[in-house]
């Protein structure tokens, strides 16, 4: 890596920690007015809505985001208004698939939604990825370059907006439609927005056949990644949107996104820095690829591992500190506090993963990220149900936490054989987390201030 690429990946890597650990802050705020404005069932019946909406989205990637930025034509305006031109295409589509599946998952799922609110939710959700879709591609450019302070100036700008508009729609109105109306709202202003980052070059609606072709070959194990990715991802929500009530499919959401803060902040800098840093040093051989890629993950994984275990052990006064104080539906949202330890614990494992699956992407060498996944969606869908029979909701719960080993092991398997395994690594890091893990639990218990599922414990 010259200096300079290393410079920009380092500022690449703090503006993306910055910028995302701040919305995610912002969001949080916003999150705590709307649970004491709505009950636990909205956010479980949006769960499921956005689920399906993003399921489809992955189901039709076409690979167009990652082919900006890899590819060597991402800055010719023929390239960029190619690539938009088959995003504005693809929202339509993934807006219609929306609609024509709307009647039959209304159907599915009319047990525990009497009142058929998913029939018209999902046609209005899935409106949204015809205006991400028309979004211009200007962002996209700024993640090839690793521009990130820009992004994520310009992504707090547009979540700062949106979260005010979200959480006075549910003041006015405290309802399901409100989520939904504020989720069109917010993608109508990134969209809007987006054609004004950029003067020189306003995307128009134009193709180039060789160009098509070259996404075309780069997406086709994209397509099948994304796939994968999704099904392994959120499994759990289908799964148990059939198996519990909207209510605790709305807690456990609630305890999952906050457990996966540490893996959302490795995904965004594997997606916004790892990714495109890799891809511009592909001339290197693998070994002195591999080496660039340990030397740099020491740090990250070390920082990561003592921040895990800390939530970990403090994951249940993180829920009552949040969530506890005058809210009026506290019993509903209190199981979070057993959910969220428990949840975790597993994060470890897709933290190793997203912290090397990149490589294998920027080699074009996607199939490999789609049999990791595939992996984790046979645990996730032949497990849960099975725990579910046999232990309740804690066996699902469990299945969920230990699902990211498959996609770790796969994964590894991989590096091994495109000569760029880190294992070495993997097991000292692994270690470092259980013990730092460890001791941490211990010294809260030392303390005479009991374990993090205590609440499950007196349940039980």
């Amino acid at each position: 890596m010259t200096n300079s690429l290393k410079k920009v990946a380092l500022r690449g890597a703090f503006w993306t920690i910055a910028g995302y650990g701040s919305q995610q802050i912002l969001r949080l705020g916003s999150n705590l007015i709307l649970t004491r404005l709505l009950v636990p069932e909205y956010f479980g019946l949006m769960a499921l809505v956005n689920t399906i909406r993003i399921g489809i989205e992955l189901f039709s990637d076409y690979g167009i985001t990652q082919s900006i930025i890899s590819n060597k034509r991402g800055d010719d305006p023929l390239f960029l208004d190619t690539a938009w031109s088959l995003k504005v295409i693809r929202g339509f589509q993934i807006w219609a698939i929306s609609i024509l599946l709307a009647y039959p998952i209304a159907q599915l799922y009319q047990a525990q939604d009497p009142q058929g609110q998913l029939l018209f939710l999902l046609p209005i959700t899935g409106f949204t990825a015809v205006l991400e879709g028309a979004a211009s591609t200007a962002v996209l450019t700024w993640e090839r370059h690793i521009e990130i302070k820009k992004i994520m100036l310009y992504d707090m700008s547009i979540t700062i907006v949106t979260l005010l508009i979200l959480v006075l729609l549910c003041w006015w109105h405290p309802s399901v439609w409100s989520l939904a109306i504020g989720g069109v709202a917010s993608s109508t202003i990134n969209m809007v927005a987006s054609h004004f980052v950029n003067r020189k070059h306003h995307n128009r609606f134009r193709f180039d056949k060789e160009i098509l072709k070259e996404i075309q070959n780069f997406g086709k194990w994209i397509a099948v990644a994304s796939s994968m990715m999704f099904l392994a991802d959120q499994a759990d929500r289908f799964i148990l949107a059939k198996l519990l009530s909207f209510e605790r499919l709305g807690v456990y959401t609630i305890a999952y996104t906050l457990a996966s803060i540490p893996r959302s902040v490795i995904q965004e800098l594997s997606v916004k820095v790892i990714f495109p840093t890799i891809s511009k040093q592909l001339d290197l051989s693998r070994l002195q690829l591999r080496a660039k890629i340990v030397k740099q993950r020491w740090l990250l994984l070390v920082g990561t591992a003592v921040f895990l275990a800390g939530l970990t052990v403090c994951s249940d006064w993180f829920i009552m500190l949040l969530y506890q104080g005058r809210n009026k539906h506290w019993e509903q949202y209190q199981d979070a506090t057993w959910m969220m330890p428990i949840l975790c614990s597993g994060i470890w494992f897709s933290i190793l993963f997203y912290t090397t699956s990149p490589t294998l992407v920027a080699i074009n060498k996607p199939m490999y990220s789609a049999q990791s996944n595939f992996a984790r969606l046979s645990i996730v869908g032949l497990g849960m149900p099975l725990a579910f029979s046999q232990f309740g909701e804690l066996g699902a719960i469990v299945v969920v936490a230990m699902s990211d080993f498959p996609l770790y092991v796969v994964n590894l398997y991989g590096l091994k054989q495109e000569k760029l395994s880190c294992t070495t690594q993997d097991v000292y890091c692994t270690a470092f987390f259980v013990t730092t893990l460890s001791l941490l639990l211990l010294l809260r218990y030392s303390l005479g201030l009991g374990v993090p599922i205590h609440v499950l414990l007196q349940g039980s």
